[in-house]
């Protein structure tokens, strides 16, 4: 189904000064109503369970200690967490790489554009409201168009 499309748009992910080593990229592919969202992301640091919270958040800036403009997550139906738009999947590491694939119907490309993909340093619990008690942000990346 993706095969031959490129991506619509991407997230060059970069650590923050804790965690310099985290690198990678998200990209989305739209396809009628559904978005491919995939991660490569290299250099996670070792956590009790292996899992990252990974989220879209609303703010469109990855500049400052901890990400202060990234704002919470991208969410304009104001549902509950974890039904915001911009919950997805937790990455798993393996080694500090991590690998997802992931189809979404919850947004479109044209509506994430200079938003944020925030990596999380903990696992998302997938109830404590509102951002799932996922720990500090260890990496960001902004959204443009491919």
């Amino acid at each position: 189904m993706y095969c031959n499309m490129n991506p619509s748009a991407k997230a060059i992910i970069k650590g923050s000064k804790e965690h310099p080593e985290i690198y990678g990229e998200v990209l989305f592919y739209q396809r009628n109503r559904v978005v491919l969202v995939t991660a490569k992301i290299s250099g996670l640091p070792k956590n009790s369970s292996g899992f990252h919270g990974f989220h879209i958040h609303d703010g469109g800036n990855c500049e400052g200690d901890g990400f202060p403009n990234t704002d919470g997550h991208y969410n304009p139906a104001n549902k509950p967490h974890p039904k915001h738009a911009g919950d997805l999947p937790p990455l798993l590491s393996c080694n500090g790489e991590a690998f997802m694939e992931v189809n979404t119907n919850r947004f479109n490309v044209g509506k994430i554009i200079g938003r944020t993909v925030i990596i999380h340093e903990n696992a998302d619990d997938f109830h404590t409201q509102p951002s799932g008690n996922a720990g500090e942000k260890i990496a960001c990346g902004v959204i443009k168009r491919a």
